[in-house]
C-alpha cells in the first residue's frame, strides 16, 4: 500500500505537500529548505551513458541480464523517480498511475502497481522493465518476461535505510553506478541536513499514519508495516499505531484502537485526506474527534506519489512533515 501505497506558508511547500491543518502561522525554516518544485525531481548533472551489459540480482531470487536501457517502463513511482533522478528520465517511456512529478506526466499511464497490463506494458517495446516485490498480479509479470522483456525486480521501500540500497540497485541495473553512488550520497547528505534541524522536544509527538480512500470506505490505521514508523521517528515523533501494539501493516480504523494510539497529529495522504471531505470529513470517523489530533484539528497531509516512497526526495518529504509538525518550533 506504500507503493503498493501538511501555517498559510506550510501549504505552499515544494512538492505540493498539502498542509491540510492550515492557520495562519508564517513560513517556517523548515519549510524553506524545500526548494524544488512540488511536482518535479532534481535530476543529476552529467550522468554517463550506461554501460551494458550488466548481469544483476534480482529481489525474486533471478538473475537479470540488461542489454540496453533505451525504453525503460518502471512499474511503481518510485521507481520512476530514481530513474529520472539519475538523469535517465529520457528513456523512460510508460509510467505508473503512482509517477505523478511534472518531468513524467506526459508519459502513457499503462499500468497501476497492484494492476499490471502485461499487454499495455509489451505494447511500448519495453527493454527493461522495473519493477517490485509487491507489484502484480503473477501472471502479468510472467507474460512480460516470456515475451523476452528483463524484469528486475527491487524490493519495496520500508524505511530511511532503504534509501540508498534502493538507488544503487536501480543504477546498477542501468549501467550508471557511479551516478548511482552520487545519488546516494546527495539523498542521505540531505536526510541528515533536515534531521539535523528537527526540534528536539522532551516529550515527543505521536503520530498516527490513517490510509483513506473513502470512495470505496477504507479507513485504516498504521501499524508497525505500515512503513511510515521510520519518517516518523525521523521527525522526532513517535509512531503512534505501532507504539499502541498495531503489529499489522495497516487495520481498520476503531474507536479503541484511536483512543489506544492517543495521537497529538494525524499523517494522511492528500487525496486520502480529500476523499473523505478534508479535515472536516475526518473529523467525522468514528473515534477521530475523541483524539488530541482531532480535538486540535492537528493533520499533516503529504501528496500520495512521494509520501513512502523513500527515493531522492524524502528530504523534501522530511521537511514537509517537520514543518506541519512543528509550526513555528521547526528551524
Amino acid at each position: 500500500m506504500r507503493t503498493r501505497l501538511a501555517g498559510a506558508a506550510v501549504c505552499v511547500l515544494a512538492l505540493t505537500l498539502t498542509a491540510a491543518g492550515c492557520g495562519s502561522a508564517p513560513e517556517t525554516a523548515a519549510a524553506k529548505t524545500t526548494t524544488a518544485a512540488a511536482d518535479r525531481v532534481e535530476p543529476l548533472t552529467g550522468t554517463p551513458a550506461p554501460e551494458l551489459p550488466v548481469t544483476v540480482a534480482s529481489a525474486d531470487g533471478r538473475k537479470v541480464t540488461v542489454r540496453q536501457a533505451r525504453r525503460i517502463v518502471p512499474l511503481s513511482g518510485s521507481l520512476s523517480e530514481i530513474v529520472f533522478t539519475l538523469g535517465l528520465g529520457d528513456r523512460v517511456v510508460a509510467r505508473d498511475i503512482t509517477a505523478t512529478f511534472r518531468q513524467a506526466a506526459k508519459l502513457p499511464v499503462v499500468t497501476r502497481n497492484h494492476d499490471v497490463s502485461a499487454e499495455g506494458v509489451l505494447s511500448l517495446k519495453p527493454d527493461l522493465v522495473l519493477a517490485e516485490t509487491t507489484t502484480g498480479p503473477d501472471e502479468a509479470m510472467e507474460q512480460i518476461r516470456e515475451a523476452g522483456v528483463p524484469v528486475l525486480v527491487v524490493d519495496p521501500a520500508q524505511g530511511l535505510d532503504d534509501v540508498g540500497p534502493r538507488i544503487r540497485t536501480v543504477a546498477g541495473a542501468l549501467g550508471v553506478p557511479s551516478a548511482g553512488e552520487e545519488l546516494a550520497r546527495r539523498s542521505q547528505a540531505r536526510i541528515a541536513a533536515v534531521r539535523k534541524d528537527v526540534p528536539q522536544e522532551s516529550t515527543k509527538p505521536r503520530v498516527v499514519f490513517l490510509y483513506l480512500r473513502g470512495s470505496a470506505s477504507v479507513y485504516l490505521i498504521g501499524g508497525r508495516g505500515s512503513g511510515a514508523t521510520s519518517l516518523l521517528e525521523a521527525a522526532g515523533a513517535v509512531d503512534a499505531g505501532a507504539a499502541s501494539g498495531l503489529e499489522k501493516d495497516f487495520t481498520a480504523i476503531t474507536t479503541e484502537a484511536l483512543a489506544k494510539a492517543a495521537p497529538d497529529a494525524i499523517l494522511v495522504m492528500t487525496k486520502g485526506l480529500r476523499s473523505v471531505g478534508g479535515i472536516d470529513g475526518l473529523v467525522k470517523i468514528p473515534g477521530v474527534a475523541q483524539t488530541p489530533a482531532g480535538m486540535d484539528r492537528r493533520i499533516v497531509s503529504v501528496e500520495d506519489g512521494v509520501l513512502l516512497n523513500y527515493g531522492p526526495r524524502t528530504d523534501q518529504v522530511l521537511a514537509s512533515v517537520v514543518a506541519q509538525l512543528y509550526g513555528d518550533g521547526a528551524k
